[in-house]
């Protein structure tokens, strides 16, 4: 009889569940459940205003995907509870909330609901910038040898200078909080009724290192004495690998999704790190583009190299046995959604609607059409600020070249190839420094549904691109490690490597590069890179001058 796992990714927007045949790999149903309460940037639910560069979440709505999404794969795929043997999780991280002892969230309790630091801080909670530069100073001055497996900068985005924030600015809260913890680990602790920690996001996302443990008491101590046992107080020292099973699913959780009690819970992931099995990786030097409304790029070595400007390198944290490294660009798809939603003349889309055309699909067609290089510009794609390679929130975006005759398509086409330039960066420093990038390999929508995109990333990056052949890559990888929790005596898998083996694929699809395009890239790509280094090495700050000119307006 067949049995069956449920992967479910948890993304900026929305979460999605996907039910999966475990020897097949065959997708059988899936179901997306909107947030209510979406990305909160402006203010709480109540009308408390947030500060710049806030982005916040409420953590019912993760709790309304469980309830949502698994009963209408188990309805929609006519498979019985009985016969799912595994559920894994993903997430965007670093996504972080603050609880009590319990797990009881922050944001439920009466008293916190108008306190903005109580909720969680979403990946791209830029407000603890000012604490990352701190961190990252003080870090150098002590010559802390692990700043340097984070590219020699550790991220605003992250827990530390995320937690660090609270205590500054919410001291009290800070006190009241017992745990603060990724949102992958808290959704598997309301599923099993159990706390654990994965290696994935202690490694990635808290500084913490298979061999050496977290940075030394002392280290935390100098950021702030009231921080200086700040893992011992918030996080915890005792972290779970990768494939690994969580526990169990209890019997509150099952009545909340539908499953059965005893189901097997895999330890939590990141939404680009379980998608490398997904798409049949199993090995070094292939690097895997998740494209969404950002970009993580994940890519597997056989030895720990220390690269400037990587998100970081972690020993086991994508696959057993091999050093994952993670860089990423922080905004892609909100770059073009942004350019739709306020730089679009009213007339695309009026001729978009005469066409009976997605407006997304009209400026795409129209686009498609150009050559590279004839619209005469070049962008820098900032607009939510630089991950990798300069890992600065405080830059901005660029384009140059303008004229009176450019066209909306034109500048559409040239943040698209601006993109790509990102991504390029990102190749040619792995490259640099030692670690091979052989194949490239995208998922997510983006590369689903973009062809002249995947046409562009292949004639600037001068290499052949494949594409994952499911629709849902993190949830599949998800499913796949839900699988591995069962284990095989009970229908699924021992190992992350039999299951990517068996089941993970990519698509017949295969963009090629086109020579002469990719020669005009070479020398679009020569102008990014300058413009890159001028505005972003310190040749000239004026992005970080007003930026700081409208928080003090």
């Amino acid at each position: 009889m067949s049995k069956y796992a449920v992967g479910v990714d948890y993304g900026t927007l929305s979460g999605r569940a996907l039910l999966i045949e475990t020897k097949t790999g065959r997708e059988l149903a899936s179901s997306v459940y909107e947030y209510p309460h979406g990305v909160m940037d402006r203010s709480l639910p109540d009308g408390t205003p947030l500060g710049q560069d806030w982005a916040l979440q409420h953590p019912q709505d993760y709790l309304d995907v469980l309830k949502n999404t698994i009963p209408d794969v188990l309805k929609l795929a006519g498979v019985d509870a009985a016969d799912v043997i595994g559920i894994g999780i993903d997430f965007t991280a670093c996504t972080v909330l603050p609880t009590l002892a319990d797990g009881t969230p922050l944001c439920f309790l009466p008293e916190y609901q108008n306190r903005p630091h109580a909720y969680v801080k979403l990946w791209k909670h830029h407000a603890a910038q000012k604490k990352a530069n701190q961190l990252n100073a003080i870090a150098a001055s002590r010559e802390e040898h692990w700043l340097q497996n984070y590219g020699g900068k550790i991220s605003s985005e992250w827990a530390i200078p995320k937690i660090w924030q609270i205590l500054e600015e919410d001291p009290q809260l800070y006190k009241a909080m017992d745990r603060f913890i990724e949102a992958a680990d808290w959704i598997v602790w309301q599923l099993c009724g159990k706390e654990t920690r994965n290696s994935c996001t202690a490694g990635y996302k808290e500084m913490w290192n298979k061999r050496t443990g977290f940075p030394s008491d002392s280290f935390f101590a100098a950021l702030d004495p009231r921080m200086e046992h700040v893992i011992d107080e918030k996080f915890s020292r005792d972290i779970t690998p990768l494939g690994q099973r969580a526990g169990f699913l209890t019997a509150q959780a099952a009545a909340l999704t539908g499953l059965q009690e005893g189901t097997a819970v895999a330890v939590g992931n990141v939404d680009a790190h379980v998608c490398v099995p997904a798409v049949g990786i199993d090995g070094p030097g292939k690097l895997l583009a998740i494209m969404g409304t950002s970009t993580c790029h994940i890519l597997m070595g056989t030895a720990e190299k220390q690269v400037p400007g990587m998100c970081g390198v972690v020993e086991d944290g994508v696959m057993p046995g091999y050093f994952g490294y993670e860089a990423g660009q922080s905004c892609v798809g909100d770059h073009f959604a942004w350019f739709i939603e306020n730089c679009l003349p009213q007339a695309y889309f009026l001729e978009a609607e005469k066409q009976g055309k997605n407006i997304h699909a009209y400026l795409r067609e129209k686009a498609a059409g150009m050559r590279p290089g004839e619209s005469g510009l070049v962008a820098l794609d900032w607009w939510n600020g630089n991950r990798s390679v300069l890992v600065d929130a405080d830059l901005t975006g660029v384009i140059l070249g303008m004229t009176l005759r450019t066209r909306p398509e034109e500048i559409y086409r040239a943040l698209i190839e601006a993109t790509a330039y990102g991504t390029r960066m990102i190749v040619e420093n792995y490259r640099h420094n030692g670690v091979p990038v052989d194949e490239f390999i995208a998922s997510g929508g983006i590369s689903q549904k973009d062809p002249m995109m995947m046409q562009i990333y292949a004639d600037v990056l001068n290499m052949p691109i494949r594409i994952a052949d499911s629709l849902q890559g993190p949830a599949l990888g998800a499913a796949m490690f839900g699988a591995v929790a069962a284990g095989a005596a009970a229908g699924g898998y021992d190992d992350i490597f039999e299951a990517a083996r068996a089941i993970g694929k990519v698509k017949n699809v295969c963009y090629m590069p086109v020579p002469e395009n990719a020669a005009i890239y070479d020398r679009l790509f020569r102008e990014y890179r300058e413009l890159h280094d001028y505005f972003g090495r310190g040749g000239n700050d004026i992005m970080k001058r007003l930026k700081q000119l409208k928080k003090e307006l």
